[in-house]
């Protein structure tokens, strides 16, 4: 069987699987969205606490996805729990980091006028310093996510959902006759999520960056 007959045989499991795979890093990446920017907020004016927001994510990064896995399952159990802990963890930084410099690269006299004209703080984050900030949160949400896709195939390890489990079942049959197919339908099952999903990001920037922003 070559390759285009097996996802002509398997087109309906594959199709569930990227589903899966999608849906776990959209979520994913909408907690650690809101999560990243509520640190940065917290932390931007400070730069200490900056700092630290920025190296506590960043340590995150250096736990291997497979080694973090298998330390969730003791605690939450297999399924959709450590993959949702460990996904949202390792998107935090990118986010908390392109915040707190979008945040900091606002233009204080931007913030001088609101503030002159009896904008209260919260005021002048909603209305002034986030919509400015935009552009790199943006760009880090970008940028977690396409890690997110290739970390998620991790999560079959721990019998998470996604196209991990398609390429973990050709791993583990190495010299079958669909071993390969699984393998590569799997990788590049991923491969074009992660571009579907950067397009889109593309599209959101253009329809929410006003153009002389963007310039």
């Amino acid at each position: 069987m070559n390759f285009w007959e097996y996802l002509a045989g398997r087109h309906q499991q594959l199709l569930t699987d990227a589903y899966q795979h999608a849906s776990a890093v959209f979520q994913c990446m909408v907690v650690a969205t809101v999560l990243g920017v509520l640190i940065g907020v917290a932390t931007y004016r400070n730069e200490w606490a900056g700092n630290l927001a920025t190296t506590a994510t960043a340590t995150v990064l250096t736990v291997p996805a497979l080694a973090l896995i298998g330390l969730l399952i003791p605690v939450v159990g297999l399924g959709v729990a450590p993959t949702v802990i460990a996904l949202t963890l390792y998107g935090l930084l990118p986010v908390v980091r392109n915040a707190i410099v979008g945040l900091r690269g606002v233009d204080p006299s931007l913030v001088d006028a609101a503030t002159g004209i009896g904008m209260s703080r919260p005021a002048r984050l909603l209305r002034i310093e986030l919509p400015l900030a935009w552009p790199p949160i943006l760009t880090g949400i970008r940028v977690a996510t396409q890690m997110l896709m290739g970390i998620a195939a991790i999560a079959a390890y721990a019998s998470g959902p996604g196209l991990g489990n398609v390429i973990f079942r050709g791993l583990a049959s190495l010299g079958s006759a669909n071993a390969l197919n699984q393998v590569l339908a799997g990788t590049l099952g991923i491969v074009v999520l992660a571009l579907l999903f950067d397009a889109a990001y593309v599209l959101i920037g253009r329809l929410t960056i006003p153009r002389g922003i963007r310039a």
